[in-house]
C-alpha cells in the first residue's frame, strides 16, 4: 500500500479504536426515531424528537470542536428507528468499506441506505455480507490495526465471521471471536462494545462481570489496563465510551464513577447529555458514530 494512500490527505480508512479521528458519519435524529411501540424496539421509552434532535446537535459540536469533520447520513428511512446508529450497518477499512448485515430485524435495510452514503462519499464497497451472514458494528472492535476482535452473540454469528475473514483478505487482519454471554436475551442490545472501550493502545474500560475470561486473559496478556465499570454505570452505558484521540474520550453524562476513573488512569474526559439518544434506545456515543477516517 502507498505511503501517499496512508498519508493524512487519504479520505477513508480507520482500523483502530483510538487514533485521531478526522472524519466521522452522524445521522441526526428525524421522525423515523419517534417509535410507536417503544418495548417493540427495545425502548425504555418514546424520545422526545426536538430534545433529541437538540441533545444530537450539542453532541456534533463536541466532535467538530475535537478537530473532526462530521458529515451527515441524510437518507430519511422511515420504519427504521434505529438509523441513527450509524456505527453498525458498515465497517470502514483502509481499503474501503465492508457493509454489514444487521442481526436485529427491525434494522434490515439500514446497510442498504448505508452503503449509498459511503459511496456517494468517495468510499468503495469492497465487500457487503449476504445470506445468512449477520454481523453489526458494535460487535467489532479494533484491537490495533491488524486485530479485530469479532463477538459472537445475538447480532454477529458464525457466518458473519466467515465472510468477515473474507472480506478483510489482504489487509493482514487476524480475528479473533469472542463468544458473548446470554444476558437478557435476543431483545436486547448486547454489542461486544457494550462490554468495552478501548481508549489508546493500553488501556480499556470495561465491565467485568460480562467480560468473556479468554477475551479478558487475551487484553490482559497484550498489556492493557482493563479500568472497571461499577454496576450501577454499566446501566447507564458507562462502558460505551468514544475515543477521539489516544487518552482523550467522550462519554455520557451521568457516570461520575468511570468518569473520575478514566481521568485518574490519565484520560481527558468529555461528556455529554443524551436521555433521549443514548439511554432511552441503548445507543452510546460510539453508536452514535461511523468513523470513515482515524489516524
Amino acid at each position: 500500500m502507498s505511503s501517499s494512500f496512508l498519508g493524512m490527505n487519504r479520505p477513508f480508512g480507520s482500523q483502530s479504536m483510538v487514533e485521531p479521528l478526522r472524519r466521522v458519519l452522524v445521522k441526526r435524529p428525524d421522525q423515523a426515531f419517534v417509535v410507536d411501540d417503544a418495548a417493540r424496539w427495545h425502548y425504555s421509552d418514546v424520545p422526545n424528537l426536538e430534545i433529541a434532535r437538540q441533545e444530537h446537535d450539542d453532541f456534533v459540536a463536541i466532535l467538530r470542536r475535537a478537530g473532526a469533520e462530521v458529515i451527515f447520513h441524510i437518507e430519511y428511512q422511515p420504519g427504521r428507528a434505529d438509523a441513527i446508529y450509524v456505527h453498525d450497518p458498515a465497517i470502514v477499512t483502509e481499503k474501503g468499506a465492508v457493509i454489514l448485515r444487521p442481526g436485529k430485524d427491525l434494522r434490515r435495510g439500514e446497510e442498504a441506505a448505508m452503503a449509498r452514503r459511503l459511496a456517494e462519499l468517495g468510499v468503495p464497497v469492497t465487500y457487503a455480507l449476504h445470506d445468512g451472514a449477520v454481523a453489526e458494528g458494535g460487535d467489532l472492535l479494533w484491537i490495533d490495526r491488524h486485530t479485530l476482535a469479532v463477538g459472537q452473540g445475538f447480532r454477529t454469528n458464525a457466518e458473519g465471521l466467515r465472510q468477515l475473514a473474507k472480506a478483510l483478505k489482504g489487509l493482514e487482519v487476524q480475528l479473533i471471536p469472542v463468544q458473548l454471554p446470554y444476558h437478557t436475551g435476543p431483545e436486547a442490545c448486547l454489542h461486544l462494545m457494550s462490554l468495552i472501550s478501548i481508549l489508546n493502545q493500553e488501556l480499556a474500560v470495561c465491565y467485568h462481570p460480562l467480560m468473556p475470561v479468554p477475551f479478558w486473559e487475551y487484553l490482559s496478556q497484550r498489556g492493557f489496563r482493563l479500568i472497571p465499570v461499577p454496576d450501577g454505570e454499566f446501566a447507564t452505558l458507562g462502558t460505551n465510551v468514544l475515543a477521539l484521540a489516544p487518552g482523550r474520550c467522550l462519554m455520557l453524562d451521568g457516570n461520575p464513577i468511570t468518569r473520575q476513573r478514566l481521568e485518574k488512569a490519565g484520560c481527558q474526559v468529555l461528556t455529554y447529555r443524551g436521555n433521549e439518544i443514548s439511554l432511552k434506545a441503548e445507543g452510546g456515543p460510539t453508536c452514535l458514530t461511523r468513523p470513515i477516517l482515524r489516524g
